[in-house]
């Protein structure tokens, strides 16, 4: 392990040493963040250091990135990759970006609606930064522009699912389902192939008093439906266990957003319906234990300004079109965020609080920070990650409660 360390290290500053030769524009952070629960023994959720490089470069109508990310854990592997690395081609009225990037869609907070074009890293839940979340993926993405408004065509060749926590990991939670059960991950590939390719296209439009976005994508489902498969007593002939399967299966989806300003505050608005999604049934008719059914993600927000203190929130709503009493899912899921957000001392000091609020289950994710900037490019954060409930998205992570705090240099 020493050895590796050493070896990443030699490469970081020869990266460094290139862009300084070659004239290179670079830039980074490093960061360390430690986080203990707040029950039982305030075991640690997390010990990780982080060193983030960026490294660009113009030239001709050609520009590239270089985004290498190193994280280090007190318990694990060190984990070495890159968040981007593309290349931008510039013409009269067509833009072209061919490698791995990061590409973000709609106007929600928090929420992926119609964002669904780079997949996520739940590996910490929904806890890290957006920008950690998002997963770059290899692809090809065109914009042509005319006038105020421009069409986006995004190509994916190989298929890139939600990354999940280990097994091991605080922030994994078992399939829900009523009978004992066993995985078995045969299905759950992707074969890379072109038939197997991702397409994804948008176009948007800002005027003076909208700005909005039409977007058609077909894709796969970045979180797999899990097919059942049952274990039969061959002595009483009753269910004693299943076998879950999971499979990623097709999506076609349509979807839109909107940002507009009405007097002093800002109105959003973002929405989308997803044909093909499977979702896990308790009719014992249905053999594998899943029912396809079309499905429907929206919100509505509004975002405020009074001095330095700015308040968001967000209405969402999940539907399930021609939902069923077996479907295991809600016809209808229900959350709110809520975001305040202030500064002081010249904006040297932000507090904030941001919420996500689930209405079916009486549950929460309640997100208190304080970040302070001791000198330029060097800040504090202390936070805490604070789940309500006992059921739904947030109230399943109940026990994980969490105090932390951040140390970031950026340069």
């Amino acid at each position: 392990m020493t050895a590796k360390i050493l070896r990443i290290f030699v490469m970081f500053i020869a990266l460094v040493s290139i862009a300084s030769a070659q004239d290179l524009l670079f830039n980074g952070y490093a960061r360390t963040y430690l986080g203990a629960l707040t029950t039982g023994e305030s075991e640690y959720s997390i010990v990780q250091n982080t060193f983030d490089l960026n490294f660009e470069h113009t030239r001709d109508g050609i520009y590239f990135k270089v985004n290498p990310f190193l994280y280090h854990y007190s318990d694990k592997d060190l984990e070495l990759g890159f968040r981007q690395a593309y290349m931008d081609l510039y013409f009269d009225s067509i833009d072209l970006r061919i490698g791995k990037q990061q590409i973000v869609w709609g106007k929600a907070d928090g929420v992926f609606i119609t964002d669904i074009v780079s997949p996520k890293d739940m590996r910490e839940f929904l806890l890290p930064e957006f920008s950690e979340i998002r997963i770059g993926v290899t692809s090809l993405k065109l914009n042509y522009y005319m006038g105020s408004s421009a069409f986006e065509l995004v190509w994916i060749p190989v298929f890139t699912p939600t990354q999940m926590p280990d097994a091991n990991s605080i922030w994994n939670i078992k399939p829900d389902y009523p009978l004992p059960f066993s995985l078995d991950y045969s299905n759950v590939e992707v074969k890379e192939k072109l038939s197997n390719s991702e397409i994804f296209a948008k176009y948007s439009m800002l005027s003076s008093s909208i700005d909005f976005e039409l977007m058609a994508a077909y894709s796969w489902d970045d979180d797999p439906a899990f097919h059942s498969e049952k274990i039969i007593n061959q002595t009483n002939g009753i269910v004693d266990s299943v076998v879950l399967k999971p499979e990623h299966h097709r999506l076609a989806t349509l979807g839109g957003s909107f940002s507009t300003t009405i007097g002093p505050a800002v109105l959003r608005g973002e929405g989308a319906f997803y044909n093909g999604k499977f979702f896990q049934s308790a009719d014992p008719l249905i053999p594998d234990g899943t029912e396809e059914k079309n499905y429907l993600h929206y919100l509505l927000g509004v975002d405020y300004s009074i001095g330095d203190l700015k308040l968001s929130s967000q209405f969402i709503q999940q539907v399930i079109l021609e939902h069923n009493d077996n479907l295991i899912n809600d016809e209808f899921e229900n959350t709110v965020t809520f975001l305040a957000s202030i500064n002081f001392l010249r904006e040297t000091l932000n507090i904030e609080l941001f919420s996500y609020i689930g209405l079916n289950n009486g549950d929460a994710l309640i997100r208190p920070k304080l970040t302070y900037d001791l000198v330029d490019g060097f800040e504090i954060t202390a936070g805490a990650n604070l789940f309500v409930g006992e059921e739904g998205q947030f109230g399943r992570y109940d026990k994980n409660d969490m105090i932390y705090t951040k140390l970031k240099y950026s340069f």
